[in-house]
């Protein structure tokens, strides 16, 4: 493994700081080509077009109670949550979660599990946050376009970005690798990257659990029906166990996989203040985390536990997504824990920043809502690359912003 390029900067009033603006890949990997970008809703190739245009209907399916809907969840659809501007993209859509800490300090979910389901097929199982459960948060709904390309990042490309951060030799900013279950392949573990909490590392993992979750449809990979704060549901299910009859989790990971990256504003990218912001954001810190390039493994690599071969439309790809996959303590963490154990509780995946002029509320619950009160929220670890940016003028600090909305 390298890093291919990392320059010290020393910062006037801060401690130096590592800015990463090249690509991550495997040693010795040549080749890459360009990932394909675009709001058009087409293939990227992984599927052909009927294909993933009958892939793109069944995500945009509003199941219904005999369908398997519920009997608790949040929406009717995949789509309701990944939307803005195309299907799969991102929303305003959140979800609630909640638990408490325990005597010791340790994370404890809300009985049932921390997610809250928002709706639910009859008003005497609806959840409500109990007084108890003090550890309250909102999670917006994740861009998922181009999610492809991010499941095909070799798992060594992720380690090695990690190990290149500053604070891996005492720095401030240290990104952590959890290794997560891969649900199609019993047994097997896989560096997790998507999530908030980066709690799945496969797509169709992703989708299962979203199934269940945000739907309330069992699958083969989920097959137990969720309950109402710990209470079973068992009296308004009736549909048999997995609800998910014709493997609909699979449609799901490969219209996933299929879908273009996110693209920039064309009008706005070549702009002199956009890359003269592009440039800024790297040289205060911002690409330490939010990490420009990265290739994907080479074509025919074993991935999820051997579940999927990288294939010529994901594999050996340059990808831009502004994320290293790590998870990170910034100090807006919401205190709750999936499947990374009690040290990420505080903790939150690198928000990918591809996209990210299509929504208009920031960070993990939403509560910023400009993309200033956002770099400005940022502590912890970003500490020292919040009062870099505080340290700009004002006109640099509109060319940072700038540059955000050209992505």
């Amino acid at each position: 493994m390298k890093r291919a390029r990392g320059v010290m900067v020393l910062l006037a009033g801060a401690t130096a700081a590592w800015v990463m603006a090249a690509s991550y890949a495997v040693h010795g990997q040549t080749g890459a080509t360009p990932a394909p970008t675009g709001f058009d809703n087409l293939t990227n190739g992984f599927l052909t077009q009927a294909d993933f245009d009958a892939a793109r209907a069944t995500f945009e399916e509003r199941d219904t109670i005999p369908d398997g809907l519920g009997p608790v969840y949040n929406a009717q659809s995949c789509a309701e949550c990944h939307q803005n501007p195309i299907t799969g993209a991102i929303s305003q859509v959140s979800e609630l979660r909640a638990g408490h800490r325990d005597g010791v300090g340790n994370f404890v979910d809300a009985p049932g599990g921390s997610l809250i389901n928002d709706r639910a097929i009859d008003a005497s199982i609806q959840e409500r946050v109990p007084g108890a459960e003090n550890v309250r948060t909102f999670r917006l709904s994740t861009n998922a376009l181009g999610d492809g390309f991010v499941e095909a990042i070799n798992s060594n490309t992720l380690v090695a970005i990690a190990n290149s951060q500053p604070g891996q030799s005492g720095g401030r900013i240290a990104g952590q690798v959890i290794q997560v279950p891969v649900s199609e392949a019993p047994g097997a573990v896989r560096v997790g990257r998507f999530g908030w909490k980066n709690q799945h590392a496969s797509l169709l993992s992703f989708s299962a659990d979203a199934y269940l979750n945000e739907i309330g449809v069992t699958s083969r990979l989920q097959p137990t029906e969720n309950t109402s704060l710990g209470s079973s549901v068992a009296e308004f299910d009736r549909v048999p166990d997995p609800e998910d009859a014709g493997n609909d989790i699979d449609v799901f990971a490969n219209f996933l996989r299929s879908t273009k990256a996110p693209p920039r504003d064309a009008a706005l990218a070549g702009t002199a203040d956009a890359v003269a912001g592009s440039n800024l954001f790297n040289s205060i810190g911002c690409s330490i985390c939010h990490v420009p390039n990265i290739t994907t493994a080479a074509v025919g690599t074993s991935i999820n536990g051997g579940a999927l071969i990288v294939p010529a439309a994901l594999g050996n790809k340059i990808i831009h997504p502004y994320s290293d996959f790590l998870l990170h303590d910034v100090g807006s963490g919401d205190g709750i824990v999936q499947n990374g154990g009690q040290s990420t509780a505080n903790k939150l995946r690198t928000q990918p920043l591809w996209g990210v002029r299509t929504h208009s509320r920031r960070m993990h619950d939403g509560e910023s809502l400009t993309f200033t009160d956002a770099i400005l929220r940022h502590g912890g670890e970003a500490t020292f690359v919040t009062n870099n940016f505080r340290a700009l003028s004002g006109n640099q600090q509109n060319q940072i912003v700038t540059f955000l909305k050209s992505l």
